[in-house]
């Protein structure tokens, strides 16, 4: 496959809440969400958590001149806290836009509220310190973006406190949703994610909890893997990867659920930390 057609996606955070490094963490990572999308030469990041900063460190090595767009599924901070120590945005040559689609509703603005999370007494140098091009974009849920030529990128609302924003990428004939901080209703599946993810490649979804633990979370703004199942196999969509894992389920918990989600639908995936998937 010519370089101009790869698609792929890298995992670099893929924990919910907190960061929880640790000895019981250790195979599926303790970093919270940032996921890496390559769409030909194009460069797409989801979420801002810790891991963003792995990330950085892996463009450092590399030495290329960086453009790239950050996707936003929402700004708690376990979604965001990574970006103040993600060290290519200190470097002028680089250039990165930023999107985020729930803030709209609120009278907010993504570049006002990144502006407060790097600010005194949380943060001791201001945003304006990253002396990258960046540019912000606010939007509302639901909206088509292309930010780039050849990419076209669906969004659509999520059930969560504050609110929440999934994404569909669609490349080449190919699409990936990334479908994190949902909750679902028990007995009903989420006619609008469900039309999202229709026929999608490879989906990623909130599997905070299991069946069995969600109610004693109701309300939270969280989903569970069986539940990613169920939607996807409604929708017919491919490979389904639990994702935003509970800071709680430790590697053999989640080693459980894999084996678990591989009997209930084979080819299910927990992710980890270096997942790399192609759709």
């Amino acid at each position: 496959m010519a370089a101009e057609e790869e698609f792929w996606v890298r995992f670099w955070g893929v924990r919910g809440t907190v960061p929880c490094p640790g000895p019981e963490t250790v195979r599926y990572g303790g970093n919270t969400p940032c996921v890496e999308m390559r769409c030909g030469r194009h460069r797409l990041i989801f979420d801002a958590g810790t891991g963003i900063r792995m990330l950085g460190r892996e463009w450092e090595r590399n030495g290329d001149f960086e453009r790239a767009h950050v996707f936003l599924s929402h700004t708690h901070a376990d979604h965001i806290n990574g970006l103040p120590f993600f060290r290519p945005a200190y470097v002028e040559n680089n250039c990165f836009e930023f999107w985020c689609g729930h803030l709209l509703r609120q009278g907010l603005r993504l570049k006002e509220v990144l502006g407060a999370l790097m600010q005194p007494p949380y943060f001791p140098v201001p945003l304006d310190i990253m002396h990258a091009c960046i540019a912000f974009h606010d939007f509302e849920a639901g909206a088509t973006l292309e930010p780039v030529e050849g990419v076209r990128i669906r969004t659509t609302p999520l059930t969560h406190p504050g609110g929440a924003t999934a994404y569909r990428v669609e490349f080449g004939g190919r699409a990936v949703c990334y479908v994190t901080d949902t909750e679902h209703r028990e007995g009903r599946l989420d006619a609008g994610v469900l039309a999202f993810i229709d026929g999608a490649d490879i989906v990623i979804y909130d599997a905070t909890y299991t069946d069995q633990e969600y109610p004693n979370y109701r309300g939270w703004g969280h989903s569970t893997w069986q539940e990613g199942i169920r939607l996807c196999e409604a929708a017919g969509a491919g490979r389904f990867v639990a994702f935003h894992h509970d800071p709680d389920h430790d590697d053999a918990t989640l080693d459980e659920i894999a084996r678990e989600m591989e009997r209930r639908r084979a080819g299910s995936v927990v992710a980890r930390e270096g997942l790399v998937l192609k759709p």
